[in-house]
């Protein structure tokens, strides 16, 4: 057997309860990486682009380059702290360690240097490069840390319940957050991104610190077992058929929620605010600007699925994980599909359809992170051996390939559309507008239903996971 193999008790005979100090320590974990990961999915683009100065396609560039990179470190990270031995465990150190890098790095990203465009691109290509090193170093290891503090599946799930919370819930506080120091610069964004940059890097960095400190890996690989390399072990993950499944489903869910947020910032500023509207009152709030609304369209969409993930994790006890995707999907597209006929008056019913949307995109938080134990049991039941820091590498990786390549999408395509940014809301040319519509709309909708069609033949149900995890029992037992 590999090094990463951990002992464990028989699946099916296993109760154990963690204290919710604990449970309240691993979810804090993934505030920074959501609250970094909200704020470059809807405001990188449009800084690069609107503030700094780059041309859309360098920018959406940057971000493609970053993740060719990501397929070489998230791996590479998993399979190092699968190996990692310490008095404080395998993933905690990482979680102590790279905690600072994260933090500073998340602020330089929005510096803006005295370069002439050659120069700009090569500056947010190298802090990209090693921002993206440093979120690997801190959430590959966190992710994979979730089987090391209980043995309990039931609890595991109990766990990712509390890190979904602390993530939807860090999206909407950095999001809004983010939006609020900017707009107290108006005439100069530059300033405004700074200084929020600076605020929510040293804010990242923190809960990594409360995560170390408020867990414990309480299970250790095997002694004497013996080491695979890291070719043999990539080889291993990729053998595993139910794990191409949910690589499949969660990279169309990913990719389908961060092409919305790239092009939702320029949906809102040049769609919305595209007619002379403003000021204008929805819900008895005041906007003076089309951008004002975007924090409220923030918490619209991240409040609703903060909601329904509880939701959708007690509907799923009942009618299981598949028919909750397809479900949350459906409806999902129904408002991807609606926003591409939106007026840029109907501005209550875009907030209207946010809400609805968050509905949908809490199944992309919920259930493909869900299937992740189910692939894992499976892992170990053919091959002896647990792997959690490779498979969870590369569902980090995916997670940021899908942020990259929605960036990537939306900058390549507004540059195709002759979209102008040195030009304001209703001076862009139609062929601009009719692009933003087109990526907030149909081009998710597609997204989501290649999603949909691997999910209807993902093949771990809940009868076969219960003979996964009876066959592990026995096999245990049998074990001297």
């Amino acid at each position: 057997m590999a090094d990463t193999a951990v002992r464990a008790a028989p699946a099916t005979s296993t109760h154990e309860r963690l204290p919710l100090g604990t449970k309240l320590a691993f979810g804090a974990g993934d505030l920074g990486p959501a609250i970094a990961t909200i704020i470059a999915s809807f405001f990188q683009l449009f800084f690069l682009t609107t503030v700094a100065g780059l041309p859309p396609g360098l920018a959406g560039t940057i971000l493609l380059v970053v993740k060719i990179w990501d397929s070489v470190n998230d791996p590479i990270i998993g399979w190092l702290t699968d190996r990692t031995s310490t008095r404080w465990g395998r993933r905690r150190p990482w979680l102590l360690f790279g905690a600072l890098p994260f933090g500073l790095l998340f602020f330089l990203q929005w510096v803006i240097p005295p370069l002439g465009t050659t120069g700009l691109f090569i500056y947010y290509l190298l802090i990209a490069l090693l921002f993206d090193t440093a979120f690997t170093v801190v959430n590959v290891p966190y992710a994979a840390l979730t089987p090391e503090l209980t043995r309990d599946y039931d609890e595991r799930t109990a766990l990712n319940s509390y890190r979904f919370a602390f993530s939807i819930g860090g999206s909407i506080v950095g999001g809004i957050l983010h939006q609020v120091i900017v707009g107290q610069f108006p005439d100069d964004p530059r300033t405004g991104y700074l200084i929020s940059g600076a605020v929510v890097g040293a804010l990242i960095a923190l809960p990594f610190l409360w995560c170390f400190a408020g867990t414990r890996e309480r299970y250790e690989p095997e002694p004497g077992a013996e080491e695979l390399s890291l070719p043999e072990q990539i080889r291993y993950v990729f053998s595993n058929r139910p794990f191409l499944f949910v690589v499949g489903i969660y990279l169309f869910s990913w990719l389908a929620v961060q092409v919305t947020s790239a092009v939702l910032t320029f949906f809102i500023v040049f769609w919305l605010g595209s007619v002379p509207q403003f000021p204008a009152t929805v819900f008895g709030l005041s906007f003076s600007q089309a951008s004002d609304i975007i924090p409220l369209m923030l918490f619209a969409v991240q409040g609703s699925a903060l909601v329904f993930l509880f939701v959708w994790s007690a509907v799923s006890r009942r009618i299981g994980k598949k028919a909750v995707y397809m479900i949350g999907s459906l409806i999902w597209i129904a408002v991807q599909a609606f926003l591409y006929f939106l007026r840029p008056e109907q501005l209550g019913l875009a907030i209207v359809l946010g809400v609805i949307a968050g509905a949908g995109i809490a199944t992309a938080y919920l259930i493909p992170w869900s299937m992740m134990p189910d692939v894992i049991e499976l892992d170990e039941l053919e091959t002896g051996q647990r792997r959690e820091g490779m498979f969870y590498g590369f569902m980090v990786l995916l997670q940021k390939l899908g942020l990259a390549l929605g960036l990537f999408l939306v900058g390549l395509a507004l540059q195709a559309s002759g979209f102008d940014q040195n030009l304001a809301a209703g001076q862009q040319p139609e062929s601009a507008l009719t692009t933003i519509r087109l990526m907030i709309g149909p081009v998710p909708t597609v997204i989501l239903i290649c999603g949909m069609v691997l999910t209807w033949f993902y093949p771990i149900t809940r009868e076969k996971h219960a003979q996964i995890l009876a066959q592990l029992a026995a096999r245990r037992a049998a074990t001297p």
